[in-house]
């Protein structure tokens, strides 16, 4: 008996801290795209990613007039002569899947350039979150934008997020 008194006291107690707890939600989505600095870097990244897309795709262009022309010649082709254009295709093919890893893939350019260009808001934002979170006593401070169920509006402080930043909803 006295043990089930004592799980329900534990039980009753981690329900009244759970009510007790203050909690706050933003949508960094919205703050990011309400900061100018954030949508020029947005751009620039975008212009990036045309730039070395056409450059990729020009290279596969080149895949494909020498597998053309491997086509058209093949039955004039010596066994040698065949073997030495088979081989010249691959390596086109290999040199635009390296240029393709080397821009777009998990430590390309494109992941180094998102990082320099948005980590430093991100890191910004993070800051005020928790100069808010410390003045308000907020347990916790969710995103709304990783989807979220239900959230009661008056506990949104993406605005006030904005304000300290030096920048205002547009």
């Amino acid at each position: 008996m006295k043990r089930t008194g004592f799980i329900l006291a534990i039980v009753l107690g981690c329900q009244v801290m759970a009510f007790s707890q203050k909690f706050a939600f933003v949508d960094t989505d919205y703050i990011l795209k309400n900061i100018p600095a954030y949508e020029a870097a947005q751009d620039q990244l975008n212009q990036l990613s045309k730039t070395w897309q056409q450059e990729i795709e020009g290279v596969y262009q080149e895949v494909a007039t020498l597998y053309k022309e491997f086509q058209a010649e093949s039955v004039f082709l010596s066994g040698e002569m065949r073997t030495k254009k088979e081989e010249a295709i691959i390596e086109k093919e290999k040199q635009a899947k390296l240029l393709q890893q080397k821009y777009f893939g998990a430590e390309g350019e494109m992941s180094k350039r998102q990082q320099a260009l948005i980590q430093p808001l991100q890191d910004q934002i993070t800051a005020v979150l928790r100069e808010i979170a410390r003045e308000e006593s907020l347990a916790a401070i969710f995103d709304k934008s990783t989807g979220v169920l239900y959230l009661d509006p008056k506990s949104d402080k993406s605005d006030q997020v904005l304000e300290r930043l030096g920048h205002k909803k547009q």
